[in-house]
């Protein structure tokens, strides 16, 4: 009698796990805080995995874009690929900007970086491409000066998408962030649906959002004819994280698949 008793409460109680908190959500950590595994660097002028100046490197637990084996930047514009391409996720990470720009970089690309999704493979940049095709959620750093600079916008190198049902061709959008000035940390997430919407949020607040991503468009140069196919809607493709000429630091970046929890058939 008791442990027939002690069986039917024990079925009673929900499983731990999922079950018990459908709202759990497991994270992959794409950046294990200790080296560059699983990430591939592209820089302009250089071949895929070539990581000129140590670029991108890893130091004290985080993921770091540096100049300081530079002597100018040289319009030597950094990706940094991860090695599996996604469909419908959230792709999060947590910055920084630090330092000084390195010298000759662009005036717009001081504090000026971003992470790049439904991109082109790695393998398919031309040795002096400057930018994947791909959606970037660019991040900006406030100025000091008191002047407005919001992050987690949206460019579009080689791109376009639909934004309130017009499509939208500007190459830059800017979002509805606040500025966030000094080398404070900053958490986005760019929540992705295939060909369908895509949702910037920073440190928890939805800031900008638009849907059917799409190749077409300029502000890519270098790259093969080929792979830029003007309308051909974006369903998935490679991760990156840009280095533009400021130093950066990543010490999080991790990904929430979302696969079949709203298209079944999705696939990554």
């Amino acid at each position: 009698m008791k442990t027939t008793a002690a069986l039917l409460l024990l079925l009673s109680v929900p499983a731990l796990g999922s079950a018990a908190d459908p709202d759990k959500k497991d994270w992959i950590s794409l950046f294990d805080g200790k080296t560059l595994t699983g990430w591939v660097p592209k820089i302009t002028g250089y071949d895929a995995g070539v990581n000129f100046g140590e670029t991108f490197r890893v130091e004290n637990g985080v993921l770091k874009v540096s100049y300081d084996k530079y002597d100018t930047f040289g319009g030597r514009f950094g990706h940094l690929f991860y090695k599996t391409p996604f469909s419908h996720y959230v792709i999060a990470v947590e910055y920084r900007f630090v330092g000084e720009q390195a010298k000759d970089g662009p005036a717009w690309a001081f504090r000026n970086s971003g992470v790049m999704v439904h991109g082109q493979p790695v393998d398919s940049m031309k040795k002096d491409q400057d930018f994947p095709i791909c959606i970037e959620a660019q991040f900006l750093g406030g100025r000091g000066d008191g002047t407005a600079r919001s992050t987690a916008n949206l460019c579009t190198p080689g791109t376009n998408v639909v934004m309130n049902g017009q499509l939208e061709t500007r190459h830059c959008i800017n979002s509805s962030s606040k500025t966030f000035d000094g080398d404070q940390w900053v958490r986005a997430e760019i929540e992705v649906h295939g060909g369908g919407e895509i949702v910037h949020k920073v440190n928890g607040e939805t800031v900008l959002r638009y849907e059917k991503p799409q190749i077409g468009g300029g502000n890519v140069a270098g790259h093969d004819p080929a792979v830029k196919r003007d309308g051909e809607i974006l369903t998935g493709g490679s991760i990156s994280l840009q280095a533009e000429s400021h130093p950066i630091e990543f010490r999080k970046v991790e990904l929430l698949n979302l696969v079949g929890c709203r298209d079944k058939k999705a696939k990554n």
